[in-house]
């Protein structure tokens, strides 16, 4: 690549991910493959239907995981993997090799106690964190190669192995001998990557580069991230890219920042493809590719979508007084009365924080005035190990120990930033409150009214932070996105023969020209990258609401999956709505015709999923209000479906109608969604994904809604206490985010 000062723009977005990116591995010539939090592995190849040669589309949706999955790697076509393999690792220990052209689990390797964070292909043998040396599907080798977690592992051109790990060193590996040790990063090795002709490249917590020489002289430091540094690439050029969880990809040369960009999210893996493009795995959940090559930029409209996103994200993380904006209490909060004069309370009007003072003679809040500097005030903010702070204590533990340093930050809960702090310092927990009391002190936040309502989980005290929750409260709404549309086309065609050599059904058939029409529609919805532009006719969503009403109900559900897809389509949608209720509402006809016996399990899963699907547009909710008891009611019995597909689709509706009936605040919606999500949650041979969902339902209920009562009056502390004590970590996470809300007042 030619260029002496590149400048990356964005080149497009692909879509398709339910949650973040967490990697990526480049798949040669053939393309390129990203892992998720949403336990699936896609790969994604060059798109043949576009005229954009260096344009991709999801090709492969590989899913096994049970849990999310991170590292990735790729192996070359061979004679057993014609069209090559990925091999991913996982947070639920598993490390799955598999087969490109089949799309499917070719090997399941068992053994590791842990998350699999780091993999690379030494020839035939895959080898893993800890360190683990699999050959032909079995454990050959095992060794303990660092005194912490191993958090990365890369391959070198000459053969030897590099791991980075927690203990804050790379090692050089020739076999289970370590030629090399390279010290000098302060915190966890994250990323490694190999820079062409001079060394290997680190990443750290420590928010800095590093390029090492293998004889473990350190060349260079590249310092510019805010926080953690979580990935790191190079390309042939000499560029270096890096990726943080300060929400930015950085471009390096000759170790100097040349650009930075801006993501909506944490970046979790950069990767450079052959051409100089650059990838990103942000944990927005979209991937993103930018180029230095003015003929493969996005168009205006993609641009200006991009940074229209870009600008919420960053609003919505904007901070007064060292809070974030949308964390303060809105000007409700101003009609609670003082405790004391003078008493300050600090509120969000519009995109401000306004501060207001208790007067006590009068008996109410005056406007001082608007916050308008961010924590710092200013001024320069402390930094810990390459990391800003609003804060950086100092910390005498007394009895000769050294001097520790505490970071801390206003947003954070002091709580946890004690526990979090005590562990590394391996100090004693029967610190934490008077970590808390000095935090507090020595923060300024003596008399600022977080949340009066938490109590300590450990000790029952009142605290003066908000207690924090892993899973709740739900925000947004989930989709069913992906479809295997050839399969759909290829069994409407099934049936329309059907009815074609039917000679009472011949007139339902369609015609040559609406076959085309179907397949035309088809076109556009597998375009995701366009939807902004793309549109449909009349007569295309006049055709499919024909079929799902005349055909019959048994030939209904490929029809139903097309809908789906449209839903998502922003133009799709407002035409659909436009001739939803034209004569009978049909989705509700559509609705009793597939609950009605005998009940299809293919018609089921695509109309719950179709009807999930309208809470992603806003110009649905009105409709989603109107008939949510008929909804609910009509799939009720779905929860208990041997079907887990079908069951996990019923929790996701009944988690999307928690959040809207939350943002709408309604009471009598929210009641009858908090019953169905408890009978999700109490059902035994229910699948643990939809379990899950349902019981984030009912925490988020329980939270932000106004159902609390009436979840104590069903026994919720007994569910929570079941679901703490399940071995899946999300169900217990949620089921201890439930818990606490019992014991609040």
């Amino acid at each position: 690549m030619e260029i002496d000062s590149p400048v990356y723009r964005l080149s497009f977005e692909l879509h398709g991910h339910e949650d973040d990116v967490r990697g990526i591995c480049i798949c040669g010539e053939f393309g390129f493959a990203t892992s998720s939090r949403d336990r699936t592995v896609r790969f994604w190849g060059l798109d043949q239907q576009s005229n954009n040669k260096h344009k991709y589309s999801s090709s492969k949706i590989l899913l096994g995981h049970s849990s999310f999955v991170g590292p990735l790697a790729w192996i070359p076509p061979n004679e057993q993997f014609l069209e090559g393999g990925i091999v991913s690792g996982g947070m639920d220990t598993f490390v799955i090799v598999w087969d490109l052209k089949r799309g499917e689990s070719a090997q399941t390797l068992r053994g590791h106690q842990l998350q699999v964070t780091g993999i690379a292909l030494d020839g035939d043998d895959i080898v893993s964190s800890t360190i683990r040396r699999w050959r032909k599907g079995q454990c050959v080798e095992f060794w303990e190669a660092h005194k912490s977690a191993i958090q990365a592992v890369l391959k070198l051109p000459s053969g030897e192995l590099v791991t980075g790990s927690s203990d804050t060193t790379l090692k050089l590996w020739r076999g289970k001998t370590c030629l090399q040790t390279f010290a000098g990063h302060t915190d966890t090795v994250r990323g490694l990557a190999v820079m062409p002709g001079l060394g290997i490249l680190s990443a750290s917590h420590d928010g800095s580069i590093r390029l090492w020489a293998v004889s473990g002289e350190a060349l260079m430091e590249m310092v510019g991230h805010s926080s953690i540094v979580y990935s790191v690439d190079s390309h042939i050029s000499g560029l270096i890219v890096s990726g943080s969880e300060d929400c930015s990809a950085k471009i390096w040369k000759d170790g100097v920042c040349i650009q930075s960009i801006e993501h909506p999210g944490c970046i979790w893996d950069v990767k450079f493809l052959d051409n100089g493009d650059i990838i990103t795995a942000c944990s927005d959940g979209v991937v993103r590719i930018w180029t230095a090559h003015s003929d493969r930029v996005a168009d205006p409209v993609e641009l200006e979508s991009f940074l229209s996103h870009l600008s919420q994200y960053k609003h919505s993380r904007k901070r007064v007084g060292g809070l974030k904006l949308e964390d303060l209490p809105g000007l409700d909060a101003l009609k609670i009365p003082g405790t004391s004069d003078g008493q300050t309370k600090v509120v969000r009007e519009g995109d401000n924080g306004v501060a207001y003072a208790w007067n006590m003679n009068e008996q109410k809040w005056d406007k001082i005035g608007e916050v308008v500097d961010g924590p710092d005030d200013g001024m320069k903010r402390p930094v810990l190990d390459g990391i800003e702070y609003d804060y950086v204590f100092d910390v005498d533990i007394g009895d000769g120990e050294p001097i520790r340093k505490l970071p801390y930050n206003k947003s954070d809960n002091p709580y946890s930033t004690a526990d979090k702090w005590l562990l590394k310092e391996n100090l004693p927990l029967s610190y934490r409150q008077q970590i808390v009391e000095f935090i507090l002190q020595n923060s300024g936040q003596r008399n600022f009214t977080f949340d009066s309502s938490f109590r300590d989980p450990y000790t029952g005290s009142s605290a003066t932070a908000r207690p924090t929750f892993k899973h709740i409260p739900k925000k947004g709404m989930l989709v069913f996105d992906t479809a295997q549309f050839d399969g759909i086309l290829k069994k409407i065609a099934e049936f329309n023969g059907f009815l074609c050599s039917d000679l009472e059904k011949k007139d339902l058939a369609m015609l040559e020209l609406d076959t085309s029409r179907l397949v035309a529609m088809v076109k556009i919805l597998k375009d995701t990258s366009h939807y902004h532009s793309s549109t449909f006719a009349d007569v295309d969503i006049i055709l499919l609401l024909k079929l799902l009403k005349t055909w019959p109900v048994s030939m209904i559900f490929p029809i139903i999956d097309i809908l789906r897809i449209v839903i998502l389509h922003p133009e799709g949608a407002t035409k659909l709505v436009k001739y939803m209720e034209v004569e009978n509402d049909v989705l509700i006809e559509m609705i009793k015709k597939v609950t009605a016996a005998p009940i299809l399990p293919a018609n089921l899963l695509t109309s719950i999923r179709a009807v999930s699907n309208l809470f992603k547009n806003s110009c649905f909710h009105l409709w989603l209000l109107k008939h949510r008891s008929e909804i609910l009611d009509a799939f009720s019995s779905c929860y208990s479906s041997s079907n887990k597909n079908v069951q996990l689709a019923y929790s996701t509706l009944v988690l999307n109608y928690a959040v809207l009936l939350i943002e709408r605040k309604d009471e009598e919606g929210q009641s009858q969604v908090l019953s169905a999500a408890l009978e999700v949650a109490e059902e035994e041979n229910i699948d643990s994904d939809s379990k899950f969902r349902a019981l984030v339902a009912i925490g988020s209920l329980m939270l932000d809604g106004l159902v609390k009562k009436i979840a104590l009056d069903f026994d919720v502390e007994n569910i929570a206490r079941v679901a703490k004590a399940s071995k899946e970590n999300k169900i217990a996470e949620v089921g201890a985010d439930i818990q606490l809300l019992t014991k609040q007042t």
